[in-house]
């Protein structure tokens, strides 16, 4: 395979600010790859952390963290982001093996894989929206790395503030077919007119049979969570300040607004499913995931 440590990679998009959380949630899947107990698999993870300077040398395995799993960023935060990749994996595959969508859009795609790892059936098209620097980044280490995707993708490079929706429906989507949707660590960072939007957006553009997941956060002061070791922990040993990133205004309730539009829902912790796979996070003091809720709905065919 291509060294992407010493290719010249653009990096443009990834650099900072959000986009480094992109690479922090691509070296968690990588440590998570090579655990023995491993959740979730991506072997192009680790390639996108050493290919990009912000994050050349951050670990991929958890081998190469002195402290280990004691360490709340690389241990407890990294089996948390290993844990949700193998949850929203779970449900990807599920919608589209067990019911009619072949369309599967990832909003905030980021350094998302799993046009390339997961097993699609036949049909099915993943589009792909994310910033045309995230995308160019991406595409630089997957082109270098000869991958080849396992079902048709259509990368769609535009900011969500941005028309997207006309992007995307240019690129072949289909409003009149069933689709799944996937906002993966997306929300947190957007304020409350613009989850609405995003939300409402999602709803209008599917039709019945249509499934949708999403991450959100319920805290209505996150800096009572300041002090939380995974936040420390993440600005101290990367420079990441996650509640500066994260949008602090009140959440709306998405779940219950999708409900009164024939959406069937669920919200789970992440600790029901440390749970049900006897393995990730459990509750601490001053947990900074105490709040965070994984939502699954599924729309009634009309």
């Amino acid at each position: 395979m291509v060294d992407t440590v010493r290719r010249n990679t653009d990096v443009e998009g990834v650099a900072g600010g959000i986009g480094l959380t992109a690479l922090l949630v691509a070296a968690s899947r990588a440590i998570e790859t090579h655990r023995h107990d491993s959740l979730a698999r991506d072997i192009y993870a680790e390639h996108f952390v050493r290919a990009a300077p912000a994050s050349a040398d951050w670990p991929v395995r958890i081998q190469q963290v002195p402290d280990g799993d004691a360490n709340p960023l690389w241990g407890r935060f990294a089996r948390y982001f290993g844990l949700r990749t193998r949850v929203l994996d779970d449900f990807l595959l599920q919608a589209v093996h067990a019911g009619a969508p072949r369309q599967v859009v990832l909003l905030g795609a980021g350094l998302d894989a799993r046009a390339f790892r997961l097993d699609w059936p036949a049909g099915c098209v993943i589009f792909e929206i994310d910033m045309p620097g995230v995308l160019d980044f991406k595409h630089d280490v997957l082109d270098g790395l000869s991958a080849t995707s396992k079902a048709a993708r259509v990368p769609i490079p535009i900011d969500l503030r941005a028309d997207w929706v006309t992007a995307l429906t240019d690129a072949g989507f289909d409003p009149a077919a069933p689709s799944v949707w996937l906002a993966e660590g997306l929300l947190f960072y957007l304020p409350i007119t613009a989850e609405t939007y995003l939300i409402d957006t999602v709803d209008r553009l599917s039709t019945g049979g249509s499934a949708l997941a999403y991450e959100v956060k319920l805290e209505k002061d996150l800096l009572e969570y300041r002090e939380s070791p995974l936040y420390t922990s993440t600005e101290q040993q990367l420079g990441i300040d996650l509640l500066n990133l994260f949008d602090g205004g009140p959440r709306p309730d998405s779940a219950g607004d999708l409900e009164g539009r024939g959406w069937s829902t669920s919200v789970h912790t992440p600790f029901d499913f440390t749970r049900r796979h006897g393995r990730g996070p459990l509750p601490e003091p001053n947990d900074a995931l105490e709040g965070n809720r994984w939502v699954f709905a599924n729309k009634s065919p009309s």
